[in-house]
């Protein structure tokens, strides 16, 4: 109850100051642990909390592992991901084999280092908009590489104590290295291959009965079974949640296990970063506030570094560097797990784990204000000459000549939005070129005859090869809101007869991009609300020319209605309430039906029914405003119209089978 109380003032606080849940719940083990509080004495319950915590993280990593999303993924995570792990890891271990640390324990230090904090930069980059930009698919690849990676170095751990003190290994595993690690591998081999039959079977009876309570406690059966069967080969129980979850990973019940499992999780994971908070020694970090802050320091500016080179072999500019560096400056939740596997192990000194604790609850804490900071810093940069030639304006695709634009159309950013609006520009021959950060999607549409060219339109040198000066118009379509806002400001800066259109995520971006110069900026949370209200008029037979007056007036208001609701005009006419109980249907005729062969006319529907016919579908032949001469063969799908009442009546007359009509009113026939 005391943890629980203290992590929720303390996330509070927190949430203020824009710092992640995660240092708010070591934050709580500080306060509550015995260096401050002493609130919670019982610190083993609080461990075996955070054991099941640790247990329950890995088995759903085990549950969201997908090759199909690697595979997608693969240049980011075999080019992007092993060289920013590979290069931290190195350049951490060379340092601390230089600080004169054995040689497990520079190897456990450059694990810990190497690895970034996935729940708090990808909360952060979803908060801002950016996870579809350039560098937001950068760091997310390089995250999930880093999220593999751990699993390996976890089932190292044991193995790293034979290089600090081999009695020290010979206590830990009991058993000699070549026999505990055959067990392992048997074990492992022998979980397949049963799984391969058995747990699909289990998993499939056990969802027939459709009780979720059932199917929770199986998920947890097989979630601590395997975990405590692979436990008895000397690995740890986490890796053994982690087999259970890869077993379950490739069924189609994975999707329903994570959520099942999710809130379990959550809630016994900060169990485990309070544990940690309760290990931080307050007096040892006064003791040695200098030396903390020094590896505070150095690891920000090491991470920060070694990230950088991923952009640049990639071959993006500045600014994505930057942003993609300083997104990965801190360490991540797994290397907490990982320390405290060390230090149970006796690979890491008490001293050594105190100075990690500290140096990553800082440079977590600071993740948010340095994310915020990255475009000014890059702003910075590119005004220094030297970093602008060498890294800010470079383009590794081959540019061909091509004659002087006039009058074209600018697009920038070749998502979704612009692939379709250069197909319209080709197909419409407006002369057009767009610009795109991507390297590769530059190299493959050049390949393609496509008019692009590789660049960050926040410099100005890029779009003075766009021909700016001479352009009618631009259309900005990229997913980093601060980005946007600079592109704006820089375009109509350089061509104030610039017809500039905006497209934007949040409503809260138009008015601060209109002050920037914007003709027309399009938030597209609003624009689907209109969509579907204009959808949704068509379906109640409002006349076009009045829906088409309503949009109008909803845009030509900066989209003021759908902000304010006391604003809506009263302008939408009476006909919804007229004709709302309309329904549009189709039935097949039977071939006993009693209609069958027998005329419209004769048949008399809207006399006798009150329903009018509005089509006959015979085989592949429709007919139209069907006249009473129109005879209904068998088979014949009749598309009739009136109240839902009238229409139900009506049905008996075509023996009653449907047609897979559609009910509720259409401004055109269904079926």
């Amino acid at each position: 109850m005391l943890i629980l109380g203290i992590s929720l003032l303390v996330g509070l606080v927190c949430t203020r100051l824009r710092i992640p849940p995660l240092v708010a719940f070591i934050l709580t083990g500080i306060i509550a642990g015995p260096q401050v509080l002493s609130l919670v004495g019982s610190a083993a319950e609080v461990d075996i909390l955070a054991e099941i915590g640790i247990v329950l993280l890995l088995f759903t990593i085990g549950l969201e592992f997908s090759f199909h999303r690697l595979w997608e993924l693969r240049r980011m995570l075999m080019v992007g991901g092993l060289i920013q792990v590979s290069l931290t890891f190195l350049v951490s271990f060379v340092i601390a084999t230089l600080l004169g640390r054995p040689a497990g324990e520079a190897i456990l230090l450059g694990f810990l280092i190497s690895l970034s904090s996935t729940a708090i930069v990808l909360k952060i980059l979803d908060e801002r908009g950016e996870t579809g930009s350039p560098h937001g698919s950068i760091t997310f690849g390089i995250l999930l590489f880093q999220d593999i990676a751990a699993i390996p170095m976890m089932m190292a751990i044991p193995f790293l104590t034979s290089l600090a003190s081999p009695t020290l290994a010979d206590m830990a595993s009991g058993e000699p290295l070549p026999v505990v690690l055959g067990k392992d591998l048997l074990i492992i081999v022998i979980l397949v291959i049963a799984a391969r039959w058995g747990v699909p079977w289990l998993l499939f009876r056990i969802a027939k009965t459709r009780s979720r309570e059932y199917f929770l406690l199986l998920l947890l059966l097989i979630c601590f079974g395997v975990g405590w069967l692979v436990s008895l080969a000397g690995l740890s129980l986490a890796l053994g949640a982690l087999v259970a979850g890869l077993l379950i990973a490739e069924s189609e019940f994975s999707h329903q296990a994570i959520g099942a499992i999710l809130p379990f999780r959550d809630i016994f994971i900060s169990f485990f970063f309070v544990s940690v908070g309760m290990l931080l020694d307050i007096r040892f970090l006064q003791a040695h506030l200098g030396i903390v802050l020094l590896f505070i320091v150095g690891v920000i500016l090491l991470k920060s570094m070694t990230a950088a080179v991923v952009p640049v072999v990639l071959g993006y500019p500045l600014r994505t560097i930057v942003l993609v560096s300083l997104a990965l400056a801190q360490v991540g939740e797994f290397s907490f797990i990982l320390s405290k596997s060390g230090l149970d192990y006796g690979i890491l000194s008490l001293d050594t784990y105190q100075v990690f604790l500290v140096t990553a609850l800082a440079t977590m804490a600071a993740t948010p204000f340095l994310i915020a900071a990255g475009p000014g810093i890059a702003d910075r940069l590119c005004r220094i000459p030297f970093i602008n030639r060498t890294l800010g304006a470079r383009c590794p695709v081959q540019m061909t000549e091509r004659p002087r634009l006039r009058d074209h159309l600018i697009i920038i950013g070749f998502g979704m939005t612009g692939k379709n609006l250069a197909q319209a520009a080709a197909a419409g021959h407006i002369p057009h070129i767009i610009v795109e950060m991507n390297p590769e999607t530059v190299r493959r549409e050049r390949a393609l005859g496509k008019p692009i060219i590789f660049g960050d339109a926040t410099n100005d040198a890029v779009l003075r090869e766009a021909a700016i000066s001479d352009a009618r118009i631009a259309v900005v379509a990229i997913n980093d809101p601060v980005s946007v806002r600079r592109i704006t400001a820089a375009c109509r800066g350089m061509s104030p007869k610039l017809y500039l259109i905006i497209r934007t995520r949040y409503l809260s971006e138009v008015k601060p991009l209109q002050d920037l110069g914007a003709d027309e900026v399009i938030p597209e949370e609003f624009e689907t609300s209109v969509e579907i209200f204009t959808r949704v008029l068509h379906k109640y037979l409002v006349p076009r020319d009045r829906i088409e007056q309503f949009i109008a007036e909803i845009r030509s208001g900066a989209y003021q209605v759908l902000r304010n609701p006391a604003a809506m005009p009263s302008s939408l006419p009476d006909l919804i309430y007229r004709v709302s109980d309309l329904s549009i249907i189709s039935y097949t005729v039977h071939p006993s039906s009693p209609v069958a062969g027998q005329t419209l006319g004769e048949i008399n529907l809207r006399k006798n029914y009150g329903i009018l016919v509005l089509a006959v579908v015979r085989f592949n032949t429709t007919i139209t405003s069907p006249g009473g001469e129109t005879r209904l063969e068998p088979h014949d799908i009749v598309v009739i119209q009136g109240t839902a009442e009238q229409v139900a009546m009506a049905a008996s007359l075509f023996g009653g089978a449907g047609a897979g009509g559609s009910a509720g009113a259409s401004p055109e026939p269904s079926g």
